[in-house]
């Protein structure tokens, strides 16, 4: 089992465009389906609703770690932390980043999120794999979402 998970999609849109898609606030929240309070900050925290359906109940928290124009943003956060009733804070959360580079006709986005083998090991396999098809899913949303 590895400790990442790492997916790529070609997107028919210059960077400057993705780049606004993954680091406005409001636009990464139509995508990424969450209602985010304030701008992103490095060193800060973000939060906000989730509207995914299913999931309206949970808060997403992240920590903006960098935000390198137009080729580098990354934050951390707590993967797939959907029990109400747990308390993640003592956990080491993951670090997911996002590369961006020119590419044929449009941008290559690469998106990293690691340190899973840093979660509790009765979390990790579960994590994982939500995670995955997760940022699978957000890969195909922020296609649509800058190519349309």
């Amino acid at each position: 089992m590895t400790d990442r998970i790492e997916k790529h999609v070609e997107l028919n849109a210059p960077v400057e465009r993705v780049w606004r898609a993954l680091t406005d606030y409001r636009e990464f929240g139509e995508w990424f389906r969450v209602k985010l309070e304030a701008s992103f900050a490095p060193g800060e925290v973000s939060r906000g609703h989730i509207t995914y359906p299913g999931y309206e109940h949970l808060v997403w928290e992240a920590t903006i770690v960098k935000m390198e124009k137009p080729r580098y943003f990354s934050f951390t956060w707590h993967p797939y932390a959907v029990d109400p009733k747990a308390d993640y804070s003592k956990e080491t959360p993951t670090l997911v980043e996002f590369r961006l580079e020119a590419s044929g006709k449009g941008t290559r986005l690469t998106v990293t999120e690691s340190g899973f083998d840093k979660l509790p090991k009765h979390r990790m396999p579960e994590a994982i794999r939500m995670n995955e098809g997760g940022w699978a899913a957000q890969m195909e949303n922020i296609k649509a979402h800058v190519e349309h």
